[in-house]
């Protein structure tokens, strides 16, 4: 406790003291009460005097000395309840204490009240007359902590912080995890009821009762049953627990051995071996890093050869700094040499600890930039200075108002355990495992409402969210043109507001709430049901692509003869809309592919408008990028998304049309090359020649056609196999066409139409 808090609590005390001997009216339980609430209290064991002044409460709940000085107590206990108590009091009696200012800043800083600790605390230092007096700069200090914690409040890292439970954790303080290298062994410090020599405060030793009147702190260990849950714990107080505070600092050696803290001389660092399944007696720690001052906490590196520590040794007031030292060919520690004073302050700095790899510095310190109290901090190695750089705040929520301690690594590093006392936890200071967020996977469907079974290709999923400072965050994919599948990966651990969309049009908006998941192979399903059905993709026949160059727009040859025979079918068959859609490969932005793949459907668009389609059977559609027939991974792959495709648009409820083949100009029937069954892919068959005879044709993309026309031209036979294995056999006669198909999967198709 700082000397400020110290003096103020005193002069509090001294105060109730002589108001409660200035009331003669008072009954004489409620004075006795009163004063021992305040013995315990000017003791500093404010745990005791919290019943006490309890009972004075009961009797007397506007007592404003006993709310205000219980209210001070609960500080180290529960913030909300120091914060009711403590303002009641300033309410019942303005001037309850010459140092109620000082107090309410205190208070509601602890909770969160940063601007209004801010006012409180400039109010006290009015009130402080004397420049010289210690306590401004004090106060100048707890201001800055409150601005300190206002900006790291504010902006929060995507971390979860959760406690270890109560089987773990009590209403007195766990602190100083240790874990085993196997991430199964806990080893903690308590003040619990469970501690050597709980429960005999009355005899004549006191029992395990420590000046404050808390109990002394002893070594536990608790075996992990699985990711959430520990076997009750279990006392190491045979060989390790000493007379006062014993403490676990570190596994080290192949957990073989345990670095520990014992309450010598002040405090020292201790260690001890395992002998089978036993800890032997503790052994200090040679003169180099052990002192009549004050050593709380170490860490040995992973090759044996360095340790850190904290020690009072070096400052003139007794505050903790950081040192290091290396093991001598002896096998001693060597002299201590200083962090240097980019780490330490004038202010305590404590419980260091190292990354596996070493780069990485880890502790805690009430100086620096600190919300208040110890924060965690952590500083990387520069290995061309050859020194620590400026240590980072490693921020809300890890780090809160009050202290934030014991930054242990799991043996993975994908994890940390601290010791911290905030809002939420059991008592005093808790046990806590600190996970950073992370994706998690998001995979399914969208299905049409109407059948909830038919799912729609085409479909933009767009997941809006924030992350924990605020910071939006937005995913995207769209469903699959076969499947209607899609696929997101999205921060965990928040609700992202879904908006489904179809050709640039907002179908839906829902609202998704995704659980909180720490590692990154965690999936789940969530299909959406959406009210639309897709006239687009629900025809029995689909025309062929066609292709265009890098960046380009304008039509190829090719693509030129495949747009005539698509006018012709089109005009054989007035009732037949179509649905022209541009696409593009992913080399340019998504805007910029967008424009590129409405130029596409356009220059179609406006060639069939040419050749005499009506613009009321045409409709065009750009997706950009955002359909890929292929991954863009090859120059290959990229040629087959640079297209134009061609859908035949139902009406809701409507079936698939017949499509009426092409006549030619003699009005002989004859296969078209522009339309076949859906199923039979690119493969197609070609405009039958009139001329009795056979012929032979090897189309530029490899496909082979025979064609069989009878003496009559009454009978056509068509045969055409693809370069991917595609089959097609066509057969036209007195005005009947029966085709059968089988694309590059085996899928076979047969279609059968009347031609009168």
């Amino acid at each position: 406790m700082d000397n400020l808090v110290r003096r103020l609590l005193k002069a509090s005390c001294a105060l109730a003291l002589g108001a409660a001997m200035a009331q003669p009216a008072l009954a004489q339980s409620t004075r006795k009460q009163l004063k021992t609430a305040n013995k315990f209290f000017d003791q500093e064991n404010y745990r005791a005097s919290i019943p006490y002044y309890e009972q004075v409460l009961a009797k007397e709940p506007n007592n404003a000395q006993a709310l205000f000085r219980a209210g001070i107590a609960y500080m180290s206990f529960d913030k909300e309840k120091a914060s009711d108590y403590i303002y009641k009091a300033q309410r019942l009696k303005p001037k309850v204490s010459k140092d109620v200012e000082y107090w309410l800043g205190r208070v509601d800083h602890l909770n969160y009240n940063f601007d209004e600790a801010i006012t409180h605390f400039q109010a006290y230092n009015a009130t402080l007359k004397k420049k010289t007096d210690t306590r401004k700069a004090e106060l100048a200090q707890l201001i800055q902590h409150s601005k300190n914690a206002k900006v790291q409040f504010n902006s929060p890292k995507d971390i979860f912080v959760k406690n270890l439970g109560p089987t773990v954790n009590t209403q007195y303080s766990e602190h100083s995890p240790v874990i085993s290298t196997d991430d199964k062994l806990l080893l903690f410090t308590s003040r619990g009821e469970n501690v050597t020599g709980a429960g005999n405060a009355n005899s004549k030793k006191g029992g395990n009762i420590a000046s404050d009147g808390e109990y002394y702190e002893d070594i536990f260990e608790t075996q992990r049953i699985d990711e959430d849950e520990w076997q009750k714990p279990r006392s190491l107080s045979g060989v390790l627990n000493g007379k006062g505070h014993d403490a676990s600092t570190q596994l080290f050696d192949n957990d073989t051995k345990l670095l520990m803290y014992r309450q010598d001389e002040n405090g020292d660092i201790f260690y001890s071996e395992k002998s089978g399944g036993d800890w032997a007696p503790p052994k200090k720690l040679n003169g180099n890093i052990n002192s009549k001052a004050y050593e709380g906490d170490a860490y040995i590196t992973p090759d044996g050869l360095t340790i850190y520590f904290s020690t009072g040794k070096y400052s003139e007031d007794g505050t903790l700094d950081l040192y290091y030292a290396t093991r001598q060919p002896g096998g001693d520690w060597g002299q201590a040499k200083t962090l240097g004073n980019a780490i330490n302050t004038k202010y305590d700095d404590d419980s260091p600890y190292l990354s596996r790899d070493g780069k990485t510095l880890y502790f805690s310190s009430r100086g620096h930039n600190t919300m208040g109290g110890y924060d965690i901090f952590k500083s990387q190695w520069d290995s061309v200075g050859r020194k620590w750089g400026r240590p980072e705040n490693m921020g809300y929520p890890i780090n809160t108002p009050d202290d934030d301690i014991y930054y242990r690594l799991s043996p993975d590093g994908s994890y940390a355990y601290l010791s911290s006392y905030r809002i939420g936890g059991y008592g005093e200071k808790d046990i806590y495992t600190i996970n950073y967020i992370k994706n998690i996977n998001i995979r399914g469907k969208v299905f049409s409402a109407r059948d909830s079974s038919s799912v729609i290709p085409g479909v933009e999923l767009v997941f809006s969210g924030t992350q924990a400072d605020k910071t939006a965050l937005s995913y995207r994919d769209v469903t699959k043109p076969e499947t209607g599948d899609y696929g997101v990966s999205v921060l965990s651990g928040r609700t992202y507001q879904v908006a489904v969309s179809k050709d640039g049009q907002n179908i839906t908006t829902v609202e998704l709430a995704v659980p909180i998941s720490t590692n990154d192979s965690t999936s789940i399903t969530k299909n959406f049901y959406v009210p639309y059905v897709d006239t687009t993709s629900q025809s029995a026949y689909a025309f062929k692509k066609i292709y265009f160059d890098t960046d380009k727009y304008n039509l190829r040859p090719e693509s030129i003869s495949e747009l005539d025979n698509i006018a012709k079918i089109l005009k054989a068959n007035p009732g037949l809309n179509v649905s022209v859609e541009g696409h593009c490969d992913s080399r340019n932005t998504d805007e910029y592919n967008m424009e590129l793949g409405d130029n596409r459907s356009t220059a179609a668009y406006k060639y069939l408008l040419k050749k005499g389609v009506s613009d009321a059977r045409l409709v065009t559609v750009s997706y950009g990028e955002r359909r890929p027939a292929a991954p863009n991974d090859s120059p290959e792959n990229m040629q087959l998304n640079r297209r134009v495709e061609f859908r035949v648009i139902l009406k809701e409820g409507e079936t698939a049309p017949t499509i009426n083949p092409v006549s030619s100009s003699t009005g002989n029937m004859s296969t078209s090359s522009s339309v076949a069954p859906a199923s039979s892919s690119t493969l197609t068959t070609t405009t039958a020649p009139l001329q009795p005879g056979k012929t032979k044709i090897k189309q530029a993309d490899g496909t082979k056609i025979k064609t069989k026309v009878d003496e009559n031209s009454d009978k056509v036979k068509v045969k055409a196999k693809g370069p991917q294995g595609e089959e097609a056999k066509t057969k036209t006669k007195n005005g009947t066409i029966d085709s059968k198909a089988k694309d590059a999967n085996g899928e076979k198709t047969k279609v059968k139409t009347d031609n009168d």
